[in-house]
């Protein structure tokens, strides 16, 4: 089996009912018993961009004209309150704007959404709150606006400086409007993400078909050249129900991408970026505060088309999903019956949870979280544990428990011993 690994986003519902799937037969689970609840984190999802892109597979809809924002916007605020009896007293640390394309909304919407966050939940003082912003001309007119709403992180999906991959993307800006967009966003904000893709289709002058080496690692040092606080590099992967799984580009094959990958790695290290988790690489503390929470089994609640949430309770966590078409989340918020399904995450289930998150981390995890965030005892895992060891997959020490190098490159088969092996 192999388990999909996600960019910088939650882990969504139906993966994890495809994966309850294969767990044995006969477990039966027991209620867990939090000493106390994990961070609280607020995910807000824009779902529509201006066109599709043919690798995406999130929950994204072409905007054919005008969308409807403000009734988008009253629709989240409703969401919201709707789900604030599941959160109420939490104190919320981060905030995230994902999408879709976010930048689609203006600033005085942004402004709203978060004018509401702070009258309904207790937000964090110092809270990180990103926004995702296309490198396009009209969106990046509005990052002052952003700024002034109370945004603090920008990131940009740049994912090449090379006009004929952007072509091959789908893309709809060019390499110059993404100079011009971190410039501009460099003048309103000290925290800045770029996401970057390797391992991309197209046709080069010599003839050879799909990005060359060369080309990633122009695309890396262009992004350096900014020296933004934080980089997202992406392999690209053909994922399910995208037009790019049904009709598949030509692409670098394994060695080459495995050459880029490595490469990458090393040419960021040398210009002191630290490569904390498998996409993820930040100068010293700058780490994405909201992505962290994720990866360490933190909780968010997620509101907006096709949003999911994991939540925390003393005796229980559960897993939600919205709506995912924009129009039938704003008609169901307005009955009050935002949530397309729900689920209570199983005692035996929330072990390969956990690690389907934490080993992410290169550096791995105290061993002490394990218990926190899940409530069971470490020796429950022991001989999964041991297996991924004696695999050479993973390292631990009374304190600490990470992938190591091997782990980390084929992450699929260490995460798979801790799926059968219950």
């Amino acid at each position: 089996m192999s388990v999909g690994i996600k960019h910088s986003y939650p882990i969504e519902t139906n993966d994890i009912m495809t994966l309850h799937s294969l767990q044995p037969a006969g477990l039966k689970s027991q209620a867990v018993n939090f000493q106390a609840l994990p961070p609280l984190s607020l995910y807000i999802h824009i779902p529509w961009c201006v066109r599709k892109c043919p690798y995406c597979d999130f929950n994204s809809h072409e905007a054919h004209g005008s969308v409807p924002e403000k009734e988008y916007v009253a629709a989240l605020v409703c969401d919201l309150e709707l789900a604030l009896p599941l959160i109420w007293g939490r104190k919320v640390y981060t905030v995230f704007f994902g999408g879709g394309t976010p930048s689609m909304l203006s600033g005085e919407s942004v402004a709203e959404i978060l004018r509401q966050v702070r009258m309904l939940l207790p937000l964090d003082l110092g809270a990180e709150i990103t926004l995702e912003a296309n490198p396009g001309t009209v969106e990046a007119a509005r990052f002052a606006a952003y700024r002034d709403a109370g945004v603090n992180r920008l990131s940009l999906g740049i994912q090449s400086f090379n006009d004929a991959h952007l072509q091959a993307l789908g893309r709809i800006h060019s390499a110059d409007e993404a100079r011009r967009a971190i410039e501009i966003a460099q003048r309103h904000f000290d925290n800045i993400n770029l996401d970057l893709m390797y391992a991309l289709p197209g046709k080069n002058q010599d003839k050879t078909l799909g990005q060359t080496l060369e080309q990633a690692l122009q695309d890396v040092q262009t992004a350096l050249s900014f020296a933004p606080q934080h980089l997202s590099c992406y392999h690209l992967t053909l994922e399910p129900n995208t037009l790019f799984h049904r009709n598949p580009p030509s692409l670098p094959d394994d060695d080459a991408s495995s050459d880029m990958q490595g490469s990458i790695e090393e040419l960021l290290a040398a210009h002191g970026y630290q490569h904390y988790e498998t996409s993820a690489f930040a100068q010293p503390k700058r780490q994405s505060r909201h992505n962290l929470n994720y990866w360490q089994f933190g909780d968010y609640l997620g509101i907006g088309a096709g949003a999911h949430s994991k939540l925390s309770f003393h005796d229980k966590v559960i897993r939600q999903a919205r709506h995912r078409q924009p129009q039938a989340y704003i008609e169901q918020v307005a009955k009050s019956t935002p949530l397309q399904s729900e689920h209570e995450v199983g005692r035996d289930e929330l072990a390969f949870e956990f690690m389907m998150n934490a080993l992410r981390l290169n550096r791995g995890f105290d061993s002490v979280l394990f218990q926190e965030r899940t409530s069971l005892p470490l020796l429950g895992i022991r001989r999964e544990l041991e297996e991924a060891e004696r695999r050479g997959l993973l390292v631990r020490d009374h304190q600490r428990i990470a992938p190591t190098q091997l782990g980390q490159r084929f992450l699929n088969d260490l995460l798979e011993i801790f799926l059968v092996g219950k």
